[in-house]
């Protein structure tokens, strides 16, 4: 990497991420046979860290003397928390059944102790792999795997600056992240097509998903509309609002702690994003059970979304690719953390005799996030989609909490 990049200017810096953003989109769900087969091979996710990566790789821009991270993590991130968390309907969500939701929580504590049991077996080997304390320390960049496979992205931004990760170890577990979790999932849409005899062998009763085809269908056509400026202008008003509102709280608690309780920086409470994180997540969650999520309807996920992957792509330009050769050790921990988590699915579906469906977007949900959820749940039937997200977005709810939990453990055991 040059010292000196070509672009400078931050403006023109955002416009040369927003166009990487739209080429990828634009070919994702392009007709074309060339992208369509692309894109069964490049997941769109994996471009929209790496293309932005490429230009500080090449010198173009400067990554590290950019402020996009900055804004995009302060600001865009917990509006975009605030959107996705806002359509969680728990009456939904109990609705899909028991099994569901068991097998979603499976997945999201194989998630929480897979991370700390696959670096004591790689430590075993690698025992230099523990007692590092510096920002670069593996049990740091493995927090924000741990937010990238119960949350998503905006999940994982959160843990790296609440345990402060080093962006060398960090570039390292996104690479990590991406490739371990697409090779599960192309397993899963392997079962998926497969699905109605791992069923019928197992001795799952599916009945309960065909009630729920129809459920979907009905709500989708109920609550969806056009968006008016008014909604576009009431959805800003929400994030941004809320936004504001956390940097306030944090800006508040954050010296109380430090002053009253310096014990507690170790759970981080002496860290500002950390409470503004925690603060609109919950108001998000709080707003589900008002009218506020009503806007759901007109796209309020679709824009905290578009939010996500503008923070997917200030990330990106922060990543040395580099790193994916100098890191077989960290692979083999994000296989290990994946097998646990995968065998403990398995096994719970088998207990309970749960539909595969179950199992799949159950998994899908923790680790893929919104980004991928739907696709897993799309396979099994297109007008299952919306429960890929909703389980994904209960994703979105739990990631900062249990994937803090995760990086206490896993600081405990270094």
């Amino acid at each position: 990497m040059t010292n000196t990049a070509l672009i400078t200017n931050d403006a023109t810096i955002l416009g040369l991420l927003a166009i990487l953003l739209g080429l990828v989109f634009y070919t994702a769900h392009s007709k074309h046979r060339f992208w369509q087969k692309f894109y069964t091979i490049v997941p769109a996710l994996l471009l929209c860290y790496f293309l932005p990566s490429l230009l500080t790789t090449f010198g173009l821009i400067d990554g590290e003397k950019s402020n996009l991270y900055y804004v995009a993590s302060r600001f865009l991130l917990p509006a975009c928390l605030v959107l996705l968390t806002i359509s969680v309907d728990f009456k939904s969500i109990a609705r899909l059944g028991s099994k569901a939701i068991i097998l979603f929580l499976t997945g999201t504590v194989g998630i929480v102790i897979g991370g700390p049991i696959a670096l004591l077996i790689v430590a075993s080997f690698y025992p230099e792999l523990l007692g590092v304390t510096g920002p670069e320390a593996v049990w740091r960049g493995m927090t924000t795997v741990a937010g990238s496979w119960i949350g998503g992205g905006a999940n994982q931004a959160a843990m790296k600056e609440i345990y402060g990760v080093g962006d060398k170890i960090f570039s390292a577990m996104i690479t990590v992240d991406i490739i371990v979790a697409n090779l599960w999932m192309a397993v899963l849409l392997v079962m998926a097509s497969k699905a109605e005899a791992i069923d019928k062998k197992s001795g799952a009763d599916t009945s309960a998903i065909t009630a729920l085809k129809e459920r979907m269908e009905a709500f989708r056509a109920k609550h969806e509309r056009v968006p008016t400026l008014t909604d576009l202008m009431l959805i800003l008003a929400v994030g941004f609002g809320v936004t504001g509102f956390a940097h306030l709280f944090a800006d508040t608690i954050t010296p109380f702690f430090v002053e009253n309780y310096p014990a507690l920086e170790r759970f981080s409470f002496h860290s500002k994003f950390f409470w503004m994180i925690v603060f609109a997540t919950t108001v998000g969650l709080a707003l589900s059970f008002t009218r506020a999520r009503e806007l759901e309807g007109v796209g309020a996920s679709k824009i905290g979304s578009a939010f996500l992957y503008i923070l997917v792509a200030t990330i990106g330009m922060k990543m040395d690719v580099t790193m994916i050769t100098e890191a077989p050790i960290y692979f083999v921990i994000g296989a290990i953390w994946m097998i646990i988590h995968a065998s403990l699915m398995l096994f719970v579906a088998k207990l309970i005799k749960a539909p595969v469906f179950y199992m799949a977007v159950g998994s899908q949900a923790n680790v893929g996030g919104a980004a991928s959820a739907p696709v897993v749940a799309s396979a099994f039937h297109p007008s299952l989609a919306p429960v890929g997200v909703l389980l994904a977005v209960l994703g979105y709810t739990l990631g900062t909490y249990m994937a803090w939990l995760c990086g206490q453990i896993l600081q405990a055991i270094n």
